[in-house]
């Protein structure tokens, strides 16, 4: 499959996404080929960080619209949008890649032209949970975001927070169950699955 990033103005058939008008039909040619157009750079820059070598990265991205082109029937858009379902896809075909290329290389020395992503066991997919956590503390709200940043991530006291906020221990443990139900919610957005 060969796709032309510069070629999506004429590809806008198919079913539409109710947020900005993408075709959705990833079963026809244009389709697919409005995907690419929109979401094919990002899911390579994604791809190249993880697997740290162009043609693999090439490879993951092709793969990834193989698999949405072959799964095409079952992409809702009232269920997820296309960004976020194609992204479930690379995350997966990125696992598959590591695990891939990381058997071939077993008891291999890690040269120059390998990535060192492969040299670890586990650190592929321990990425690609710290990119997903913080993409999806991206899409919360700050006042979310920020108080399950400090309450988690840096391990301070509910007690503290809430003195420092200003507000009773009880709201803040509030504001934190509400954050985490925002947080879940994101994920599941995401397509990832707890």
């Amino acid at each position: 499959m060969d796709f032309t990033v510069g070629r999506s103005a004429g590809f806008r058939r198919g079913r539409t996404a109710a947020a900005g008008g993408l075709a959705t039909d990833l079963s026809a040619d244009a389709g697919l080929r409005a995907a690419y157009a929109a979401h094919g750079p990002e899911l390579y820059r994604f791809a190249l960080r993880q697997l740290r070598d162009e043609g693999t990265a090439q490879e993951a991205v092709q793969e990834v619209f193989l698999r949405a082109w072959r799964s095409a029937d079952r992409f809702d858009p009232e269920v997820a949008g296309l960004r976020v379902w194609l992204f479930a896809i690379a995350r997966t075909v990125v696992m598959d890649q590591t695990r891939r290329l990381a058997g071939r290389r077993v008891g291999q020395p890690t040269g120059p032209g390998l990535p060192t992503l492969l040299a670890e066991p586990g650190l592929a997919e321990s990425m690609l949970d710290r990119w997903l956590v913080e993409e999806a503390l991206r899409r919360l709200s700050a006042p979310h975001r920020a108080v399950l940043i400090e309450a988690y991530l840096r391990g301070r006291p509910c007690h503290e927070l809430a003195a420092e906020v200003g507000v009773p221990a009880g709201v803040l443990r509030s504001r934190i169950f509400y954050a985490l139900k925002a947080l879940h919610l994101a994920m599941e957005e995401m397509g990832v699955e707890p």
